[in-house]
């Protein structure tokens, strides 16, 4: 029966590491809360009624999601949407700002790394300013960060359908996968599509987000579709600039850099309290101390503490908060402030970028360790990036804003059919 159903979700079929400081939250939002991550989603019928079990990873505790499938009173639940939170990077974030956490890095040479740098903008030309970072020539200009320790790592990515008590149709499915950034190279190491799949095509979103987008005509009970891609991830550490006092804030923006300054979900830049707190924090200053002042305000302020996603008005007020409200609070400021910032989402943990120019109006992103060990211009982590960025448009779900793109799935029912039975693949390959 039921209970017997509940029981067998709760039993893990597929292995991922514990959480880190990106601990369940859920809101009632929908796609734009980030819920659990690595968890599956089993329909079940109670009175008629539909619900979606969440099973979270072992060791966390099981919270009730928010987010209900839409229904159409002729047909069984087909639109399914999981608002997730960036994956577990398998091992504890920091408990405190102040806390080292453990970094297992690949060690290569500096002149490996600026070889790399090197050839990535032969190849590339001039980036788009929202995407340029990273790519000036190092020994050209002090003002630009510089790529460091490398890591070579798989990644497993992908959605696994089985039809449930009948035949299913017309299934739909997006999901996120790894893109290229100058400090993330992405390479395809496998792919695999069963026969029931007809197509897996990508799609950009903006600049910060690669989804792919899996399409399934027909599904026989009990058959399944799979669509899962294995990527091999060089991710490099980001060394500081050698001297950051030219840089200051950008007096034009380029089109594509307006939306860092705006209001994202849970990020609030004009609430009265974080205008004020930015203000103060900043006092008279320019620049690269300017926004190293609203840094360390924010670290200062907000003590790190797990619990539920509540954005960076509600920390400020609060004054705890764990990776994600110091993230909010800091790009808020920022933005209060003119500069533009976004979130960068990695494997089980977030932290933000900004962006200033320098004196030749060149702009470049700067990335910051909101929470843990401070690192201030620079990113010593080498998890996997999943998006940058954090007020998204969705084709498939326009209604909202979505501060992290998540995964999604839809489609028609049949006659007499089943219930689709969805699997989301984000683990370390």
């Amino acid at each position: 029966g039921l209970a017997a159903l509940k029981a067998a979700a709760a039993t893990p079929r597929f292995s991922q590491p514990p959480k880190s400081c990106a601990a369940e939250k859920q809101d009632s939002t929908g796609p734009t809360g980030l819920p659990t991550y690595g968890s599956e989603f089993i329909s079940l019928q109670k009175q008629e009624q539909s619900s979606i079990l969440l099973r979270p990873l072992q060791g966390f505790p099981s919270r009730k999601p928010t987010n209900r499938p839409k229904r159409d009173d002729k047909n069984w639940p087909m639109h399914l949407v999981e608002p997730a939170r960036p994956p577990d990077p398998g091992r504890q974030r920091p408990a405190s700002p102040d806390e080292d956490p453990p970094m297992p890095y690949a060690h290569q040479t500096a002149q490996a790394a600026l070889l790399a740098v090197t050839l990535l903008t032969a190849a590339c030309g001039s980036p788009r300013p929202a995407a340029a970072q990273f790519l000036e020539e190092a020994a050209g200009s002090p003002a630009a960060t510089t790529l460091g320790d490398r890591r070579l790592q798989r990644y497993r990515v992908g959605v696994v359908v089985t039809a449930v008590g009948g035949p299913c149709r017309g299934l739909y499915a997006t999901t996120p996968v790894p893109a290229d950034w100058p400090e993330q190279q992405v390479r395809v190491v496998s792919e695999d599509f069963s026969p029931a799949v007809r197509s897996v095509r990508y799609r950009m979103l903006a600049d910060g987000v690669k989804q792919m987008v899996i399409s399934v005509p027909l599904l026989e009970a009990g058959e399944e579709a799979r669509a899962v891609v294995t990527y091999e991830l060089d991710r490099a550490a980001i060394l500081p600039p050698t001297d950051p006092t030219s840089l200051e804030v950008p007096k034009k923006l380029d089109r594509s850099l307006r939306i860092f300054l705006q209001p994202s979900p849970y990020i609030e830049s004009r609430h009265g309290g974080i205008v004020r707190f930015a203000r103060d924090a900043a006092g008279d200053l320019d620049g690269w101390a300017k926004v190293e002042a609203l840094y360390d305000a924010v670290r200062e302020k907000v003590v790190y503490t797990n619990g539920d996603l509540k954005g960076a008005a509600r920390a400020l007020a609060d004054g705890e908060g764990d990776c994600e409200e110091l993230t909010c609070l800091f790009i808020a400021a920022c933005r209060s402030q003119g500069v533009p910032a976004r979130t960068v989402w990695v494997e089980g943990h977030c932290y933000p970028e900004f962006y200033l120019a320098d004196g030749d109006g060149t702009g470049r992103w700067y990335p910051c360790q909101a929470a843990g060990t401070r690192a201030f211009g620079s990113m010593p982590d080498q998890l996997p990036i999943l998006q940058k960025g954090d007020n998204f448009r969705d084709p498939d779900r326009p209604a909202k804003p979505l501060r992290y793109v998540s995964e999604f799935v839809t489609g028609s029912a049949v006659g007499g059919g089943g219930k689709p039975h969805v699997q989301y693949i984000r683990e370390g390959a």
